[in-house]
C-alpha cells in the first residue's frame, strides 16, 4: 500500500467539547501522522463552498450554518491508505450505527453533531487539503 493522504476535520460540537486531543491521540494510536493542522473559523462563504456537493439535500442549511457555529481543527493526515483508514476509525456517520472505539462511536453527540468530517476518496482528498492547505504548510 501507498503512503497517502486525507483531509480530517474536527467539527464545533468536537472543538467545543474540547475533545481534540482526545481525537487527535486516536489518530496517532491508529498509525496516522498529523502532517498539517491548523484552527479556524470557517466563514459562511467557506462552508457553503466546501459542502457544495450537499447543496441540493435537505440539510444543506444545517450543515453549513453548524461548521461555521464555532472553530473547526482542519488537518492533514498521512498513513498508509489513509482515506480507508480514516472512515474507518470515523465510525458511520450516524454514531447509532457506529461500532464501538470509532470516533462517532465514542465521541458524536448525534447524526447532525457526528465530531468529525474525512475526505471520502483520494481524489476529493486531494481537492478538499488543497481548499484549506497551502503545500509549503503540509510538512511531513
Amino acid at each position: 500500500m501507498a503512503t497517502e493522504r486525507t483531509l480530517s476535520i474536527l467539527k464545533p460540537d468536537a472543538t467545543q467539547r474540547n475533545l481534540t486531543g482526545r481525537i487527535n491521540a486516536m489518530f496517532e494510536e491508529n498509525g496516522f501522522r498529523i502532517v498539517a493542522q491548523k484552527r479556524i473559523h470557517m466563514s459562511e462563504g467557506q462552508a457553503k463552498e466546501f459542502y457544495a456537493v450537499h447543496k441540493e439535500r435537505p440539510f444543506y442549511g444545517e450543515l453549513w450554518s453548524f461548521m461555521i457555529s464555532g472553530p473547526v481543527v482542519v488537518q492533514v493526515l498521512e498513513r498508509d491508505d489513509a482515506v480507508a483508514k480514516n472512515r474507518e476509525l470515523m465510525g458511520a456517520t450516524n454514531p447509532a450505527n457506529a461500532a464501538l472505539g470509532t470516533i462517532r462511536g465514542v465521541i458524536a453527540q448525534g447524526i447532525e453533531r457526528n465530531s468529525v468530517h474525512g475526505s471520502d476518496s483520494a481524489e476529493n482528498a486531494a481537492i478538499e487539503i488543497a481548499f484549506f492547505f497551502k503545500p509549503e504548510e503540509i510538512v511531513g
